[in-house]
C-alpha cells in the first residue's frame, strides 16, 4: 500500500498561500518511476523472487515430506480448522 501524503494546511494569509501557489506551479515534477533507485530496485527485485519461490514452495515441500509428515501436517491443519468452526460458532 503506498504511503499517504501528509496535506499541508492552507495559509491564512494572502501572501502566504500566493507564494505556495507560485511555488506549487513552478516545481519540477518528481523523476518518471522508470528511473528507480537502487533500494527500489532491490527491494522489487526481492518481491519477485520471493513470490516465485513462494509459488513452487508447496509443491517441493509436498515431495520432500514423508507420508508420516503428511499426515502430521493435514492432522494439524484439520484440528485448527475445526477450533475454529467451534469458536466461530459459539460467537
Amino acid at each position: 500500500m503506498p504511503k499517504q501524503v501528509k496535506q499541508l494546511s492552507r495559509p491564512t494569509d494572502i501572501n502566504e498561500l500566493a507564494h505556495r501557489l507560485v511555488e506549487l506551479s513552478t516545481a519540477v515534477p518528481d523523476a518518471p518511476a522508470a528511473d528507480m533507485s537502487a533500494d527500489a530496485a532491490v527491494s522489487a527485485y526481492m518481491s519477485a523472487i520471493g513470490r516465485k519461490g513462494g509459488q513452487i514452495g508447496g509443491k517441493r515441500r509436498l515431495k520432500t515430506m514423508t507420508k508420516a509428515e503428511r499426515t502430521k501436517a493435514a492432522t494439524k491443519a484439520a484440528k485448527t480448522r475445526w477450533n475454529n468452526a467451534k469458536k466461530a460458532a459459539r460467537h
